[in-house]
């Protein structure tokens, strides 16, 4: 994911007393949250087939600079060759954490291992894929800058320097309070084999970075929304001119088990481009593959058949042991996505107007991604995962941890996309510069920018809630993610194509500026 050169004023995400950010509905309409984030579990060392445990210190994973963010300026005829590389660099780091997480003992045996054989070759293969993007945009007469080649390094992380379980204070600066995040935990086992996650022999115990996997999640990452204070603030102020509708497509929940883990946005014509795995509801035929023109035959979940646009996350997964059908496939078990892949029992779709003005129709094709698959390492800037509990989603929302649900409440997820629009581009080389947020305060779109219908999310699951005790974490649940990122919730992120027929696009507009109620 790439960083927004035209954020929110106020990043999402970033400030839990101060600040605000754009969420979607929890049955009142657009709501503005702060986020609140608990201090960490104290440190324990244990082993368990189905828990994770704070422990002792040790290179929980790799840190590589986002290149893609850094691209913003590149010609159209150069996008898919450099989109392929950017795929390579995403393919180079997971090859790197893998081999990171299996040689535990050899890195207590060694303290120059992980420069030596790893971090140190996957800058050399790093270098040559960033000269070779620098030959696809100079090749068709682009300009590249020669900054980005100081990105090839990558530097490793222990687990206290990743945002898990951070508080987040005082102008969106990151503080650690009280405890490591580094944790013990399970392994993944499939015919007696580990997946992922190695081992290191310390005191005689098998450790690893938590998570039936090894890559997390960890006991920091949750916490009780019955103990975390209220931060949900109320929206700003309607003008004379704002557009007050709404509008519902009802697309299901992916009952059908539509999966895969490309990712057609950021890695076209890239087979596991997301190294994750996706639920997909309304067009039915996206993949690495796919094009315009197949999503305009692609069919569609929708119950509007006008509305063969695509909607996709990644999945949630409960972490009690259990496998499922990609155990032993990229993108799941093999990278660190492991346990029982779980369906929403609601999906509610909704576009929203904007507070300050009336909306324009979408264009044909537009994308939008939310949120930041990659904030582990690459910060909370662009992070815009919001995780409550039916019952408090007007009083809490959380970005940096997971919620442990109240007896009968369930887990909800939201995501409000960038509501505001160029005018004239479908998608931008980091695919995050067409769109923007509009300022928080206000709702205004600020640099000539449009507001369109702002597409809303809210994603309710059926979860046992885990339990944290002596600062460990039982029957752990999970978003899917790339595996060097440790499975932490900020991860969070949301995509959607814009495909209509029939004129909906200009039906959905029209609706939302007439303040009607429609779908």
């Amino acid at each position: 994911m790439g960083r927004n050169t035209r954020k929110r004023r106020t990043p999402l995400a970033t400030k839990a007393i101060a600040a605000s950010a754009a969420l979607a509905l929890g049955g009142g309409g657009l709501i503005w949250a702060n986020f609140y984030a608990s201090a960490h579990e104290p440190n324990h060392q244990t082993w368990g087939g189905n828990s994770t445990k704070a422990a002792t210190a040790q290179v929980a994973t790799i840190s590589c600079p986002d290149v893609g963010q850094k691209l913003t300026n590149v010609p159209w005829r150069a996008r898919q060759g450099v989109a392929m590389e950017l795929a390579n660099l995403d393919k180079q780091i997971t090859e790197a954490y893998n081999r990171l997480a299996s040689t535990r003992q050899a890195q207590t045996n060694d303290p120059s291992f992980v420069q030596n054989s790893i971090v140190g070759p996957l800058k050399d293969k790093r270098a040559a894929t960033i000269d070779r993007i620098r030959m696809d945009i100079q090749r068709v007469g682009g300009s590249f800058n020669s900054a980005l080649n100081q990105l090839a390094a990558c530097t490793t992380q222990s687990a206290n320097q990743t945002t898990a379980g951070g508080q987040q204070q005082n102008g969106g600066q990151q503080q650690n309070t009280g405890g490591q995040q580094q944790n013990t935990g399970g392994q993944q086992q499939n015919g007696g084999q580990q997946q992922n996650g190695g081992q290191q022999q310390a005191g005689g115990q098998q450790q690893n970075i938590g998570g039936q996997a090894g890559n997390g999640p960890v006991a920091a990452d949750f916490v009780d929304i019955t103990k975390v204070a209220p931060n949900v603030q109320g929206k700003p102020r309607q003008l004379g001119n704002a557009s007050t509708g709404t509008f519902i497509t009802r697309c299901g929940v992916n009952a059908n088990k539509n999966h895969n883990t490309d990712n057609v946005i950021v890695a076209p014509g890239v087979t596991n481009g997301a190294h994750h795995l996706h639920d997909y509801v309304g067009n039915q035929k996206v993949n690495a593959f796919s094009s315009n023109q197949t999503f305009l035959q692609g069919g569609t979940s929708c119950q509007n058949r006008n509305d063969l646009s695509s909607y996709y996350w990644p999945v949630v997964r409960v972490q009690d042991g259990s496998q499922d059908f990609d155990q032993n496939a990229d993108g799941g078990g093999k990278e660190g996505n492991v346990g029982k892949i779980l369906t929403p029992v609601q999906a509610q779709i909704k576009y929203v107007g904007s507070p300050a003005s009336k909306v324009v129709a979408m264009p044909q094709f537009l994308r939008i991604i939310t949120g930041d698959a990659k904030t582990t390492t690459n910060g909370l800037a662009n992070a815009n995962a919001h995780w409550s509990c039916t019952g408090f989603e007007n009083k809490v929302q959380l970005t940096s941890q997971y919620p442990i649900c109240p007896q009968g409440s369930k887990v909800v997820r939201t995501f409000a996309f960038q509501s505001c629009w160029d005018g004239q581009n479908i998608d931008s080389a980091n695919h995050r510069t067409h769109v923007a947020f509009a300022d928080p305060a206000s709702g205004v779109c600020g640099n000539g920018f449009k507001a369109i219908p702002q597409l809303t999310m809210r994603l309710v699951y059926n979860i046992t809630p885990p339990t944290l005790q002596n600062g460990q974490v039982k029957n752990a649940f999970a978003v899917d993610g790339f595996p060097e990122q440790l499975h932490k919730p900020a991860t969070d992120h949301d995509d959607f194509i814009s495909v209509t027929t029939g004129g909906l696009a200009n039906k959905i507009a029209n609706c939302i500026n007439t303040g009607r109620q429609c779908q």
